[in-house]
């Protein structure tokens, strides 16, 4: 098994705009054939530490997460719409 894990910083990070995402997050699965599961969060503390939103994703192997990050709906969708939201992206990938 292989967990993403993924963490934005928006530009603008409204409650509302952190949901947004988060909800847009949730819809891969079912949608992105590699997704066993998905799991999303908006962060409530707003520190200066925090991030805004967190996408925890979990596939089968690193063959699938490849494969994953060409999917035409995580591309075409998910990632065009937070590339035109996020301030700043960090992730993880590893072996379970």
């Amino acid at each position: 098994m292989v967990k993403h894990v993924l963490m934005i910083k928006l530009k603008d990070n409204a409650q509302a705009e952190c949901e947004k995402l988060r909800d847009l997050f949730l819809t891969m699965k079912g949608r992105v054939p590699q997704v066993i599961d998905v799991e999303a969060g908006a962060d409530f503390l707003h520190s200066d530490r925090s991030f805004d939103v967190c996408l925890y994703v979990t596939l089968e192997s690193p063959e699938a997460l490849e494969a994953y990050q060409k999917d035409p709906y995580h591309c075409d969708v998910v990632k065009t719409y937070v590339a035109t939201v996020r301030e700043k992206a960090v992730a993880v990938d590893y072996i379970v």
